[in-house]
C-alpha cells in the first residue's frame, strides 16, 4: 500500500513549512529514513526523512510551496502501485488517508452565504496573528491563499507591500522589479532572500528598534583558561569532546546571571521578567545565516555537559537536524565573532532578550603587570605576553544601567582569568 509522505509538525508552534528543495525526483529508489527533501519554516531549515522504502511515485507538493503540518508532500510505494487511496492533504496528526470530502463539511447551496469563508480559513498560525497585531490588520478582509482559503505569511506579506505602495508618493511607486533593475549593472545578479535570511533581518530590525542598546567592553586574560584547555583536550577527546573554548564561556556566564539577574530577565510594559532558569542560546553561523540553539539550564551542567552540549547543538544546526524547540525560549545569548578573527563587535540583542555577549577573538598581546597599585610608571612593572580577548556586552538600557552591565561583566572576566577545575 502507498506511504504518504507527511509534512512534519515541528514543534508546537510550527504550524506550516515550505518545501524548500526535493532530494529526489520522481521514479527514484528511495531507502526508509534517507532524506528525502528540504523545508524551511520561519525558525529552521531541516530535512525530511523517507517513512518507508520504495519508489518515489509522485510529488504533490512543488518546491516553494507553503503548507500545513499534516498535508501530503509526496508517495512512496511500488512501481506502477494505484495513488487513489492516498489524499492530496490530510488535517495535522491525522495518521490515516482520507477522503477529500470528508475533510469538507456538507453544506446546503440553498443556505450558502454569498461570501462564506473557506474551510480551515479559521485557522491562523502564530507567525500570522502576530503580524496582523504588530501592522493592526485585519485577517477577515485578507483573501487566502493557503489550505482551504486559510491567510499565510505571504498572504500579509502581499498586503504589507501593497499599503507600502499605497503610502508612498506616486513618483517612488514604480514596481519593485523596476526599481531593482535600475540598480543592477550588468554583471549584477539579484540574490532572492531566503526564509532564514528574511526572518534574520526583520528580526535584528525589529530588535535595534524595540531596545536602546548600548555596549560595554572588558579586556580579559585568557592564560587560566589556554592552559586548562591545554590540559584537558586529550581526556575530552578518549571520551569523545572536542574541547572548546565556547563552555569555559558559558559556565562563566551562567555564574554572572546568578550573580546578575537583571541580565537574565525580559523587558514588559508592566515590568522587567527576571527568568528564574538560565537557557543561554549559542550563535552559530551557516551557509544561509545565523542560527541559536539553546543549552537549557546550562547552570546545572560541568564543563565536560557543557562542552558536549554545544558540539551536538552546533553539529546538528550545520546539518540541519535541529528541532525547532531547540532554537527557542533562550534568556540570554553568546556569539562568538572572534572564530572569523574579529576582536571587538558590538552584537544586536536577542529579542527578547535583556542582553547578550560578544567574544572576541583570542590573540598574544603584550600586556603591563606590576605588584603596586600605583599607576605610575615603576622598576616593578614588567611587559609580559598573555592570551587575551575582548568581551562585549551589548544591553537593553531600559533594563539595565552601566553599573549593572559592568558588574556582569566582571564576573565574566574573574570566572575566566581565575579558571580551577
Amino acid at each position: 500500500m502507498p506511504t504518504p509522505v507527511r509534512m512534519p509538525q515541528l514543534g508546537e508552534s510550527v504550524v506550516e513549512g515550505t518545501v524548500a528543495r526535493w532530494l529526489k525526483a520522481p521514479g527514484d529508489t528511495v531507502a526508509k529514513h534517507e532524506p528525502l527533501l528540504e523545508i524551511t519554516t520561519d525558525k529552521i531549515d531541516t530535512e525530511v526523512p523517507a517513512p518507508a522504502a520504495g519508489v518515489l511515485l509522485e510529488i504533490m507538493v512543488a518546491e516553494g510551496a507553503t503548507v500545513a503540518a499534516g498535508a501530503t508532500l509526496a508517495v512512496i510505494g511500488a512501481p506502477g502501485e494505484s495513488l487513489s487511496a492516498v489524499t492530496p492533504q490530510a488535517g495535522a496528526g491525522d495518521a490515516s488517508p482520507q477522503p477529500a470530502a470528508a475533510m469538507r463539511p456538507a453544506q446546503d447551496d440553498s443556505t450558502r452565504p454569498s461570501r462564506q469563508r473557506p474551510g480551515g480559513r479559521s485557522f491562523i498560525s502564530p507567525v500570522v496573528a502576530r503580524m496582523a497585531a504588530e501592522h493592526n490588520l485585519d485577517l477577515a478582509a485578507i483573501e487566502g491563499t493557503g489550505l482551504g482559503g486559510r491567510v499565510t505569511k505571504k498572504d500579509v506579506e502581499a498586503v504589507l507591500e501593497r499599503q507600502a505602495g499605497t503610502l508612498a508618493p506616486p513618483e517612488t511607486r514604480a514596481p519593485v522589479a523596476a526599481e531593482v533593475r535600475g540598480e543592477l549593472g550588468e554583471d549584477d545578479v539579484l540574490a532572492p532572500l531566503t526564509a532564514i535570511r528574511r526572518a534574520i533581518a526583520q528580526h535584528m530590525v525589529k530588535s535595534k528598534q524595540v531596545s536602546p542598546h548600548v555596549t560595554t567592553i572588558f579586556e580579559v586574560d585568557m592564560t587560566a583558561v589556554v592552559r586548562h584547555r591545554e590540559e584537558n583536550k586529550q581526556p575530552f577527546a578518549q571520551k569523545g569532546i572536542a574541547l572548546t573554548y565556547t563552555p569555559y564561556f558559558v559556565m562563566a556566564v551562567a555564574a554572572a546571571l546568578k550573580a546578575v539577574p537583571e541580565a537574565n530577565s525580559s523587558f514588559h510594559d508592566n515590568g522587567i521578567l527576571l527568568h528564574q532558569r538560565i537557557h543561554i542560546g549559542i550563535a552559530v553561523a551557516l551557509a544561509t545565516g545565523l542560527i541559536v540553539p539553546v543549552i537549557r539550564d546550562a547552570d546545572e551542567r560541568n564543563l565536560q555537559g557543557l562542552a558536549r552540549a554545544t558540539n551536538d547543538l552546533a553539529a546538528r544546526a550545520r546539518n540541519g537536524q535541529l528541532r525547532p524547540d531547540e532554537v527557542k525560549g533562550g534568556t540570554f545569548t553568546i556569539t562568538n565573532h572572534g572564530t572569523g578573527g574579529s576582536l571587538v563587535a558590538t552584537p544586536i540583542i536577542n529579542q527578547p532578550q535583556s542582553a547578550i555577549l560578544g567574544v572576541g577573538a583570542i590573540t598574544k598581546r603584550p600586556v603591563v603587570r606590576s605588584s603596586r597599585a600605583s599607576l605610575l610608571p615603576s622598576a616593578d612593572d614588567a611587559i609580559i605576553i598573555r592570551p587575551m580577548c575582548y568581551l562585549s556586552l551589548s544591553f537593553d538600557h531600559r533594563v539595565m544601567d552601566g553599573a549593572q552591565a559592568d558588574a556582569f561583566l566582571t564576573v565574566v572576566k574573574e570566572k575566566l582569568e581565575n579558571w580551577e577545575q
